[in-house]
């Protein structure tokens, strides 16, 4: 169950990135709003979680969700760059969060 948190905290995090581009520095109403929901969800997901699991593992896919998340999200919708190179790389970033989420484990 702890895992699940941090996944779910992880896409949260890719919520409130996003958000924050949207915002274009909290000077749009909504998009702030929804940052703040975000990152209010996101890191009380993350710190539930971190009751059961250790940081390092945790904190990794969480970031490593985010990452990916966003970069993937930017290229789909808001016209970021998609090349060969980043998208090996962001599925590094995943092979590395599931070798992570592995290797956890709960106390």
């Amino acid at each position: 169950m702890a895992w699940l948190l941090v996944v779910v905290a992880g896409l949260l995090e890719t919520g409130f990135a996003v958000c924050l581009k949207l915002s274009h520095g909290f000077t749009r109403l909504w998009p702030t709003i929804a940052f703040a929901a975000f990152a209010v969800g996101s890191f009380g997901l993350l710190t539930m979680a971190l009751k059961k699991l250790d940081v390092g593992p945790a904190y990794a896919v969480w970031t490593g969700i985010g990452a990916a998340g966003t970069a993937v999200y930017g290229m789909v919708f808001l016209g970021d760059l998609v090349s060969t190179l980043k998208i090996v790389s962001i599925s590094l970033v995943i092979l590395g969060v599931i070798g992570l989420q592995l290797s956890g484990s709960a106390h």
